[in-house]
């Protein structure tokens, strides 16, 4: 019970802390693991529990989509789907003992980014810009990336906009949201056919990822950001320093 109990609040925040800043990982998957999930299975789990409710916050998001100068969505969603393909399959063939031993650098590197990568991204500007085609191949690293493990990938994707040119919050938000759910939901499909999800861990976080995807977009307005921030950094140096420590 008491597992049941940490799986349901777990999905359920990292639902919400996807819809508003990122980061939910950093809560569900450590609990697939502590609940007795290996991790190769857990993070593939964690996928399943989660995707639907990256695309519940899509549609909490759907009066915000951008229109983007010289680059169709069609074009976005393509490259994600090819680079959650590749990913997913990284990770299905990567050996266990190899996962665990990658899993607190893995962790390590989404809190730097989480932490870092929102003050990085103004510097970025004054000298980079993303014209279509560089923001198509970044698409698709992302993409590899958010296959294979995705923890902060949110926080590229928003950089990789802000790169683009597309300054607004939300439509950025709105984009990210829908990229973030047709990948994951391409990478389900390959873990799933793979045979490497947990059922019924993954089916008990599921509705509760939901729920929280949806709460968190809906009131996303309202929070002050820099403390939902504070709380998320903290929640992945934490689980960064448990999984270093727990070898």
């Amino acid at each position: 019970m008491m597992m049941t109990l940490l799986l349901i609040a777990a999905a359920f925040a990292a639902g919400a802390m996807n819809a508003v800043a990122g980061g939910g990982s950093f809560l569900s998957f450590p609990a697939l693991v502590f609940s007795g999930v290996p991790s190769v299975v857990a993070n593939a789990t964690n996928s399943v529990a989660l995707f639907p409710a990256a695309l519940a916050s899509a549609w909490a998001y759907r009066h915000d989509f951008p229109k983007m100068e010289g680059l169709s969505a069609k074009a976005l969603l393509l490259v994600s789907v090819a680079g959650a393909i590749v990913g997913a399959l990284l990770l299905v063939y990567t050996p266990e003992r190899t996962f665990n031993a990658l899993i607190p650098w893995l962790l390590l590197a989404a809190t730097l980014l989480f932490a870092f990568g929102r003050k990085l991204t103004p510097k970025l500007k004054a000298v980079v810009h993303f014209g279509p085609g560089t923001l198509l191949a970044v698409q698709f690293l992302i993409a590899v990336y958010g296959g294979y493990f995705g923890g902060a990938m949110g926080i590229m994707m928003l950089a990789a906009y802000a790169l683009f040119g597309l300054d607004d919050i939300n439509s950025a938000n709105a984009l990210k949201t829908l990229m973030g759910g047709a990948l994951n939901a391409v990478a389900v499909a390959v873990f799933i056919y793979a045979g490497k999800i947990e059922w019924v861990p993954a089916l008990i976080m599921l509705a509760s990822g939901v729920a929280g995807g949806y709460f968190g977009a809906r009131v996303a307005r309202g929070m002050n950001p820099n403390h939902v921030r504070a709380i998320i950094i903290a929640i992945g140096v934490t689980m960064t320093v448990v999984f270093f420590v727990r070898g």
